[in-house]
């Protein structure tokens, strides 16, 4: 069930979040990421406060120091597929309300018969929110030739849906057994499609895990000219007592993610899409109050670090940031 008012009122209050955060005289946050200029919203992805009502997920996020949300739309989200033309609109007004921006959409999109894709295409654009994420395909390694000629064939069909809808529908790389763990997957899958209707959700985390000396770095440099979103986060390896090594997540800074030159990168390439945060480790709460209370206090502090990291402040311009 959903946090109360009163309850996430309490939460804000016990966190302290406000003085951790400097807002200037339109209340925007003055600690804004300098990658490629004042075009590039830090958001915060909403599944880590899953807990959160529409319009207290934007108060949230905008106490915390964020532009707004990445807002999931998928089974499970803050907007359910089934319901995507008719809550995806009160969503995204009770956001805005709020004071935050929704800057993408993350969904769990994968097959072009999917009874949800038109409509949250559809939907995506009617609340002017043109970034979407793509869901995932995943190898069976019985025959991965094959397998990434069919999840290709599948998401250019999406992609299609997409463009006659007037929205970007990302890919994202993310490591393991899935396609675009190795981000040439993903880049053929994109390959002669209309650059206004896709592109790819990079995330550096999932890349270093795949290419950890100089593969991420090729891989950033070969994307570049077709990235939309980012996603943050950082990891470390770490080896079990079963002697086998395996991803730890943690605090942006404290891993194996070279912001520094990630940041060099983004500047090079001049990107200026939103940048979506993720807590992906525990930052502990027993309650959903203070599991909540938790993981804001741990976005803000990975908030702060990244601004540190990938070296600037930048004042920017809160309005027209996500279109």
């Amino acid at each position: 069930m959903p946090i109360n008012r009163r309850q996430f009122t309490g939460t804000l209050l016990v966190a302290g979040l406000t003085p951790l955060v400097r807002l200037d005289a339109q209340g925007t946050a003055t600690n804004r990421v300098d990658v490629a200029g004042p075009g590039s919203p830090l958001v915060m992805f909403s599944k880590h406060l899953a807990e959160l009502a529409w319009g207290d997920l934007g108060a949230a996020v905008r106490q915390a120091g964020f532009d707004g949300v990445d807002l999931t739309v998928r089974p499970g989200g803050h907007v359910l597929p089934a319901r995507v033309t008719e809550d995806l609109p009160r969503a995204v007004a009770a956001i805005r309300d709020a004071g935050s921006m929704v800057a993408m959409l993350t969904t769990g999109l994968t097959q072009p018969d999917d009874p949800a894709a038109r409509a949250t295409f559809e939907a995506a654009r009617a609340v002017d929110v043109p970034r979407l994420k793509a869901g995932y395909y995943r190898y069976a390694f019985a025959d991965a030739r094959r397998e990434l000629a069919e999840a290709t064939t599948a998401f250019r069909a999406l992609v299609r849906m997409a463009a006659t809808a007037g929205v970007v529908l990302a890919y994202h790389n993310h490591s393991g057994d899935y396609v675009g763990a190795p981000v040439w997957d993903a880049l053929r899958m994109i390959e002669g499609q209309p650059a206004d209707a896709t592109g790819l959700y990079f995330d550096v985390r999932h890349a270093t895990v795949e290419g950890g000396l100089g593969g991420w770095r090729a891989a950033v440099q070969m994307a570049a000219p077709h990235l939309r979103m980012l996603a943050i986060k950082d990891f470390y390896w770490e080896k079990g007592t079963n002697g086998r090594w395996r991803v730890v997540d943690c605090p942006v800074g404290d891993g194996m993610v070279d912001w520094k030159a990630f940041g060099a990168e983004l500047r090079t390439a001049k990107f200026s899409g939103p940048m979506s945060l993720h807590v992906e480790y525990d930052p502990g709460g027993r309650t959903p109050v203070e599991k909540t209370e938790r993981m804001l206090e741990a976005a803000v502090r990975d908030r702060t670090r990244l601004v540190e990291l990938l070296g600037g402040v930048a004042a920017g311009a809160r309005e027209g940031a996500g279109r």
